[in-house]
């Protein structure tokens, strides 16, 4: 655990959205690479390969800009050895570095975090600091839709009940509740969902 405070409440949100502390150094290619912090995501961002630099009271050369790029980019040519398709985003916690950094948007993300209110506990200090630092790291965050709004009388509503509603009477309503369903976690769950049915209907002729 880093002794920073600002580092911590990353790694914690981070955390909450699923991502998994690396053990520090970790390897690649044989190659041994330490940062304050790194973290992996799971599930649909299992490729994400979050690299944590705190450049205010950080070791490992942290607040070097140009041993920064350096490791990065290292890192970078490790996982092309490899084949590996591992996204790297860089987090700067704290003070922004030099224009190495500016090269270093080149080869992968870069965030910035800092200036958070925080507590005497090292926590955020309210909900209006939580907003800033998931605006900062919103590229790494799931996706939240707002809750739905109620259907009115004159048709208006969510563009998704306005849909239904136009429908014919004739649509299989089984089809449409996988597919307004999936529609909340984008297009490629919609594409997925309707293959899955069709797949199922293909293999129920097959066997008649």
């Amino acid at each position: 655990m880093s002794d920073s405070p600002l580092v911590n409440v990353i790694l914690g949100r981070l955390r909450e959205a699923g991502y998994r502390s690396l053990a520090a150094p970790f390897r690649v290619a044989t190659v041994e690479f330490e940062f304050t912090a790194a973290l992996r995501g799971s599930d649909r961002r299992a490729l994400d390969l979050v690299l944590v630099v705190d450049t205010t009271t950080g070791e490992f050369g942290d607040r070097d800009s140009a041993r920064v790029r350096q490791r990065v980019e290292a890192l970078s040519r490790a996982l092309d050895l490899t084949g590996s398709r591992y996204v790297i985003t860089v987090i700067l916690a704290g003070a922004s570095l030099g224009t190495d950094i500016e090269a270093l948007a080149e080869t992968c993300r870069v965030l910035h975090v800092d200036g958070l209110q925080l507590d005497g506990n090292g926590a955020l200090a309210d909900g209006t600091a939580r907003n800033q630092l998931e605006d900062r790291i919103r590229v790494l965050l799931p996706l939240t839709l707002p809750p739905p709004l109620v259907a009115t009388e004159d048709g208006s509503g969510p563009a998704i009940d306005q849909l239904v509603r136009a429908l014919p009477a004739g649509v299989d309503n089984a089809l449409l509740a996988v597919v307004t369903g999936a529609s909340q976690q984008g297009e490629q769950a919609v594409t997925d969902a309707m293959a899955s049915v069709l797949d199922a209907v293909l293999l129920i002729e097959e066997k008649q």
